[in-house]
């Protein structure tokens, strides 16, 4: 059977700095995989189950994911690290493919590029971004993936281990599961499991078309804060090879644990 791998995502939001570097030291300890911030400018959300989003609220603690992330890379020794995930419309591809290089290189070759085409309009309202149509959104987003990798090929220093894996975050169809068969290394889905077995069907369909071997695509879900291991199997068996956990303030880090104990118990785990 193949490794799954667990990953936890800290949303730094409502909380202090020195909180979140505490508990991103705690997730590293319990063991994970992979270890996550996200890129807003404010709350999106409140912390409850299920989340509430409040478009309008630009109130609560929140930190910058890119700059968050510079500090998770020297804060941990050897979990990947990644923004779950960047929106490409915040920030110059030739820039980001910078930034990227830059932690990569901090982190000893440890980031994660996670990049989607965004989503969010409150947020592109209130710090000035055009946020277009979703297919304005899209495109951009393809013209960044060759830009970035174009760059990374010829910026020096070069990526620490010559390339810098690439997550694309989305569920669309026609666009985005095609990006993924066509740039990505990792995918990142949101969807139920009744949805992720669609998608991860149509994503095979992109990968026939475009000569990929989907084998060589690592299929990540986001299972929520406290996913029983019930739903974890599930979404293995539906080609999951990477459960993402999502946690708020107050981390409640048992949940992790319980998660971690079930990948470790896992036919072929040692």
């Amino acid at each position: 059977m193949k490794r799954i791998r667990i990953g936890v995502q800290l949303e730094p939001q409502n909380t202090t700095y020195a909180a979140y570097a505490q508990a991103v030291r705690e997730v590293e300890a319990l063991g994970v995989d992979t270890l996550w911030t996200w890129d807003h400018f404010y709350p999106p959300w409140d912390n409850e189950i299920p989340p509430k989003e409040k478009p309008d609220s630009t109130q609560g603690n929140h930190f910058e994911g890119w700059t968050l992330l510079t500090a998770m890379a020297l804060l941990t020794k050897k979990v990947l690290v990644g923004c779950l995930v960047t929106c490409n419309s915040y920030r110059n591809p030739a820039l980001l493919s910078n930034m990227a290089k830059t932690i990569d290189h901090i982190s000893e070759g440890r980031l994660i590029l996670g990049i989607g085409a965004g989503w969010r309009q409150a947020e592109y309202d209130e710090y000035g971004y055009r946020f277009g149509t979703a297919t304005e959104r899209l495109q951009a987003l393809e013209e960044a993936l060759i830009i970035i990798k174009q760059r990374w090929a010829a910026d020096l220093p070069l990526p620490v281990n010559q390339a810098i894996p690439i997550m694309i975050g989305g569920d669309g169809e026609k666009i985005t599961l095609r990006l993924v068969a066509q740039y990505a290394d990792q995918w990142n889905s949101c969807a139920s499991p009744r949805q992720f077995k669609r998608k991860c069907a149509i994503l095979d369909e992109w990968c026939e078309r475009l000569g990929r071997d989907p084998d060589t695509i690592e299929r990540s879900v986001c299972a929520g804060n406290a996913p029983e291991p019930s739903l974890c199997d599930e979404y293995v068996s539906l080609g999951a090879d990477h459960i993402i956990l999502n946690l708020g303030t107050p981390w409640d880090m048992t949940h992790v644990d319980r998660i971690l104990q079930w990948r470790d118990h896992l036919p072929g785990e040692d």
